[in-house]
């Protein structure tokens, strides 16, 4: 155990320290960081979904207009469609 301790002690205490050093000079320029990325990361999400909003609205029109031609095509089919909850 003592020989561990001699063996690992010296250079860990001395990680510890840079560590602590390092923490204490950069934690905020970290979190800063950390927070613009989340942010880019927010951004860009919301962006996403604005695109797949769009593109339902977009599928939503498209049913409507199946649903128009079916009903001249084809009213029993489209009422066994709306009974079935489509």
């Amino acid at each position: 155990m003592l020989s561990l301790l001699a063996t690992y002690g010296p250079p860990l205490v001395g990680l510890l320290a840079l560590l602590f050093a390092g923490w204490r000079t950069s934690t905020s320029s970290v979190w800063r960081g950390e927070a613009e990325a989340w942010k880019e990361r927010a951004n860009r999400l919301i962006g996403e979904l604005e695109q797949v909003r769009e593109e339902l609205d977009e599928l939503k029109g498209y049913t409507q207009t199946l649903v128009r031609l079916l009903s001249t095509i084809d009213p029993e089919k489209l009422n066994e469609l709306r009974n079935r909850g489509l």
